[in-house]
């Protein structure tokens, strides 16, 4: 498993982060988010036990709804950051329609 740098060490800076700095901070949140959501989701998929494939699932969710949280603080914060998204995904939709 991939493991993201830890700005801090457990420990809090001497200093209150930028903008710049909470942007990049958040973005390692959201890769976490994601990072968890694909963890929960392949377990659940490696296991016939089915109390334990709901549970996982149900975490998955919640991990996603942290996720849409922190795009949308991230969206909030860097102004440009929606018009990319949406860039991206016109893009998709191009490929998609040609297919």
């Amino acid at each position: 498993m991939p493991e993201f740098v830890n700005p801090f060490s457990g420990m809090t800076p001497d200093r209150k982060m930028t903008d710049t700095e909470l942007i990049r901070a958040l973005r390692l949140n959201l890769a976490a988010e994601e990072e968890a959501v694909h963890l929960y989701q392949a377990h659940a998929d490696a296991t016939d036990n089915e109390l334990a494939k709901k549970v996982l699932l149900d975490i998955a969710d919640e991990e996603r709804v942290h996720a849409g949280e922190f795009q949308r603080l991230i969206n909030i914060l860097a102004p440009d950051e929606e018009k990319m998204l949406a860039e991206g995904a016109a893009e998709v939709d191009e490929v998609a329609e040609e297919s």
